[in-house]
């Protein structure tokens, strides 16, 4: 029942909560037909005020119709037809003239099983979500389809040349061949580990196997890399503070960031590309998979600075780094590095940000909190 200040009844030692304070639209009709809740989210949604909905029928108050413009409420006929009804499932519904689109659930509240109708509960909600959702899917397909299209077709080139002309070629030739098809497999397996590494971040189950990580040992193993690649070695600068507290992380994961924040500087900075490892203790804004009213916490453990002395990113773009598809330049890549770099931090509790260098390049900064695990306690 709704109380009298548009407020459902609450049970003892319940707090009664507002139907205005509910994200999604609400309204509620009584066992007559009439409705009687008509919160805000429903007005919003809608375009019609509570005021003009109130007391009027439901049919009349919320005119829906579904996606073949056929009238809504004659066809489900909440107050009639099967009486162990109790819900309607969520659907694409419009208001005439398809002016507005929603998803429109029901529930139907009986006096008793199978029973006669004691109030029809309608739930409103946009489909701008659901919208960008399905458009993420479709662009992340795309891009997909993109990136495997061009290794696949060298794959398959090559080794059917080689299959078909095996005799004509030398060795030195053969060689080249079967190494550009390793790195071509290479690169189909990392685009599929980042679309797995998406998939657990998005659905909150991206797991983190965490021991004792030297996080210095493995930046000076990632420059080392790089140099050996052909990067010249002046154009790395590692600053390594003396005093860093013990560091639990996954080791596979720390450097799957570390790999993408150098990959990044290196191919889409200029100069020297700074390198900082130390101590740190900062209040930081909750994450963005906690959930929301969380208050700042304390991150204390070890912080990793890599900055360049290219020209930046613009301030306007900042708040767009971490998502997907972002790309600071045309310089290759997925657009999804920056995006698992931040999934990986936070699920290890940590926090990472971007802002200008001092030389005015890029500069990310992540912080690791320290301390032994709680499964270790």
């Amino acid at each position: 029942m709704v109380g009298s200040e548009g407020r459902p009844n609450a049970g003892p030692g319940a707090a009664a909560v507002a139907l205005d304070d509910l994200p999604d639209g609400l309204v509620i009709a009584d066992r007559d037909g009439l409705v009687v809740g008509f919160n805000r989210a429903a007005a919003r949604l809608t375009g019609i005020s509570a005021a003009a909905a109130l007391g009027r029928p439901l049919a009349e108050a919320l005119p829906l119709e579904d996606l073949d413009g056929r009238r809504w409420w004659p066809l489900t006929d909440p107050y009639g037809g099967l009486a162990i009804r109790t819900r309607q499932p969520e659907r694409n519904l419009l208001l005439p003239g398809g002016s507005r689109e929603l998803l429109v659930s029901a529930s139907y509240l009986r006096e008793r099983p199978r029973g006669p109708l004691r109030q029809v509960v309608v739930a409103l909600r946009g489909t701008e979500a659901r919208r960008r959702t399905e458009r993420s899917h479709a662009e992340l397909i795309a891009t997909v389809a993109h990136e495997l299209r061009s290794p696949l077709t060298s794959v398959k080139g090559f080794t059917a040349t080689l299959l078909n002309k095996w005799e004509r070629f030398t060795d030195g030739q053969k060689r080249v061949m079967l190494e550009t098809v390793n790195a071509d497999a290479d690169r189909v397996t990392r685009l599929i580990a980042e679309l797995l590494d998406i998939s657990r971040i998005d659905a909150g189950r991206l797991e983190v196997r965490k021991q004792v990580v030297d996080l210095a040992a493995a930046v000076r193993r990632h420059v080392e890399g790089k140099v050996a690649a052909g990067i010249p070695a002046d154009r790395f600068d590692i600053r390594l503070d003396t005093d860093l507290p013990q560091q639990w992380a996954d080791p596979d994961k720390v450097d799957q960031v570390l790999a993408n924040l150098l990959e990044n500087a290196v191919r889409h900075g200029e100069g020297t590309v700074t390198i900082e490892v130390a101590s740190a203790k900062e209040i930081v804004e909750p994450a963005s998979w906690e959930h929301p009213g969380t208050p700042p916490r304390i991150v204390e453990g070890t912080a990793v600075t890599v900055s360049d002395e290219g020209s930046g990113i613009p301030e306007e773009a900042m708040p767009r780094v971490f998502t997907r598809f972002w790309r600071g330049s045309k310089r290759g890549g997925t657009g999804l590095g920056l995006y698992i770099v931040k999934g990986i931090v936070e699920a290890h509790g940590g926090t990472i940000r971007i802002d200008r260098a001092p030389g005015g390049g890029a500069r990310f900064r992540f912080i690791l909190p320290a301390g032994v695990p709680d499964f270790m306690v």
